[in-house]
């Protein structure tokens, strides 16, 4: 991709009317209307959703204050248009009511920009690769929300929401989401997720989400997948008497043998995960030809993209905590937070055009410093937002970072030979498993 530079005269706009330009590139055109059918409804669905983009993005420390920023931005943005509300409360409330038709129409039109954006990095190594994976997010220790949304954590954690990311690794660009309660499944929001992906899609994920139902559901929508496994994970060698690949093994849990279904043909993979020690991935590509071990780590490894997306969520953009007292706010704030991410990140690779160097960081001073009024042409500022290119020679862990989690890791999965009362009951699925 190219830098891409507006023109002169977009240059020299109002830094409100180069905000809603920018806004403007990432909504859709039809089905956000600015102007009410009635002509008196005063939040309409185009004013809606940009006032909470700016909310997400406005660095004021409390709801009221980010309304405030926000709602002072959208008037003149739209300076022909009739003002919107008055309070947070009557936004939040419309917002409420319509966020699930806005983002009906906002989530398609952002994957579109995603598909666009990402040019030549949208397939590797012949696949179009995504990442997954779970984050919670905190939330007021209000009752409300400890009854609502419930809590996951230690004693006297507070209450939290679940959320699950899909990322497009090519670009490190947001492809879709979905947020629970405390105690939601990672799982159960990826198999949610699982027809927003094209089909010749490859799914990178960690331990987190092994599983037969899911796997099942991968294999069986024609997509591929490459999941660490540890040692919760069992495996059986020898099942069929085949000739194909050393590492061939299968996933046929007690709980599915009862029910009558299949056994799932896979393959063992295990690299060498640096300082990590060693990996076991496990995929559904069979053909080493296809996916040979290297190929396999490699790709792994740019699943930490989604490290940094949560990065940018909870520290650049300071939302890993909702500061909503209600579950249904607190669920609409996090929503918009991952839309403001989105659109932040968009903005970001359109701009620079070189999505190895995206900074969000930068991104987001650029996005407030014109927010206020200051900092230069805006899309020239979002052009300017890459990383440096120096090659760090140290380690970014603090020498003193006593509450830094110390997570095991997984462990070895256990794999045996299949029993003989597990091969004869295997040869119903022979058919099955010719066609895996």
């Amino acid at each position: 991709m190219s830098r891409r530079r507006i023109g002169k005269s977009a240059k020299c706009q109002p830094y409100p009317i180069q905000l809603r330009e920018a806004i403007s590139r990432f909504l859709p055109r039809r089905g956000l209307p600015t102007l009410a059918a009635d002509g008196k409804r005063r939040w309409t669905a185009r004013l809606l959703a940009a006032c909470a983009i700016l909310t997400v993005w406005s660095a004021e420390p409390t709801l009221g204050g980010r309304f405030e920023a926000g709602v002072h931005l959208l008037a003149q943005m739209f300076p022909s248009r009739r003002r919107a509300g008055a309070t947070y409360q009557g936004f939040i409330a419309a917002l409420g009511r319509a966020s699930h038709a806005l983002l009906a129409v906002i989530v398609p039109h952002l994957r579109q920009a995603v598909v666009r954006t990402a040019g030549d990095a949208w397939a590797v190594r012949g696949w179009v690769v995504f990442g997954a994976d779970g984050s919670k997010i905190d939330v007021p220790m209000t009752e409300a929300n400890e009854q609502g949304l419930g809590v996951a954590g230690r004693k006297r954690a507070g209450p939290q929401m679940l959320l699950t990311v899909l990322f497009h690794v090519g670009s490190g660009l947001v492809w879709a989401w979905r947020r629970g309660v405390a105690k939601a499944s990672e799982r159960a929001h990826l198999l949610e997720m699982l027809d927003t992906l094209p089909p010749n899609a490859m799914l990178l994920a960690d331990a987190g989400f092994t599983g037969y139902d899911l796997l099942k559901a991968i294999l069986d929508s024609d997509r591929s997948f490459l999941i660490r496994v540890g040692s919760n994970v069992h495996l059986l060698t020898r099942l069929y008497e085949v000739k194909w690949f050393d590492d061939l093994v299968w996933l046929w849990p007690k709980d599915a043998r009862k029910a009558g279904q299949r056994p799932l043909a896979l393959r063992l993979i295990t690299v060498n995960g640096g300082r990590k020690g060693t990996m076991h991935l496990l995929t559904n590509v069979l053909d080493p030809k296809r996916l040979s071990g290297a190929d396999a780590a490699k790709l792994y490894s740019m699943r930490w993209g989604i490290e940094l997306l949560y990065r940018s969520l909870k520290q650049v953009m300071r939302r890993g905590r909702m500061l909503s007292g209600s579950p249904a706010n607190a669920r609409v704030e996090l929503d918009w937070s991952v839309v403001g991410l989105w659109i932040l990140g968009l903005a970001n690779a359109q701009a620079c055009g070189d999505l190895r160097r995206l900074s969000p960081a930068r991104t987001l001073r650029a996005i407030r410093a014109a927010m206020g009024g200051r900092g230069g042409r805006l899309w020239d500022a979002l052009a300017d937002a890459m990383r440096d290119r120096y090659e760090r020679t140290g380690s970014k862990k603090a020498r003193h970072w006593p509450h830094k989690k110390k997570d095991k890791p997984p462990g070895e999965p256990k794999a045996r030979t299949a029993t003989a009362e597990e091969v004869m009951k295997a040869k119903e699925f022979a058919f099955e498993l010719a066609a895996a």
